[in-house]
């Protein structure tokens, strides 16, 4: 097992030059080729598995944790106990989105933001461990009036 889950991500604010640390993060399962409802805690919730993390002192998020609400214990369960344990590889593509707090971030520092928050939407294909599978970061950099993102490596 690595030191990272399969997805991070990584927050630069464009206005200083230097990491986001601090900034609230929530990834969120949005769409899969099957119900992880029925298979998890979010069928008792209604709700799709979510995770929780705040960036490090370099403005990442390698390791999220579950919403208090759910009984998955990392990212890495949630695939080993779903479905995907046992799908055809080339048949899977899951949608997921990372929502990043950035009003209330920029807000504790004195500065006026446009964007009460940022979310990216992406696919994941494939399952980690297997042939093709590479990992998924979000690089988001981020300012006040802007902000872009990319596929990270």
């Amino acid at each position: 097992m690595t030191d990272s889950d399969p997805i991070t991500c990584h927050v630069l604010n464009t206005l200083t030059g230097t990491p986001a640390a601090g900034l609230d993060c929530t990834l969120t399962l949005r769409s899969a080729p099957f119900p992880f409802s029925s298979t998890t805690a979010a069928a008792a919730t209604n709700s799709p598995p979510t995770f929780h993390a705040t960036t490090d002192t370099d403005g990442r998020v390698k390791v999220w944790s579950p919403s208090s609400s759910s009984s998955i214990t990392s990212i890495r369960a949630l695939f080993a106990s779903s479905p995907l344990a046992s799908a055809d590889i080339s048949r899977i593509q899951s949608t997921w989105s990372v929502h990043f707090d950035v009003g209330p971030w920029y807000a504790e520092r004195g500065v006026e933001c446009f964007w009460p928050s940022v979310e990216v939407h992406f696919v994941v294909q494939g399952r980690e461990g297997e042939d093709g599978w590479r990992h998924y970061h979000i690089p988001v950099l981020l300012g006040p009036w802007s902000y872009s993102t990319y596929r990270g490596s």
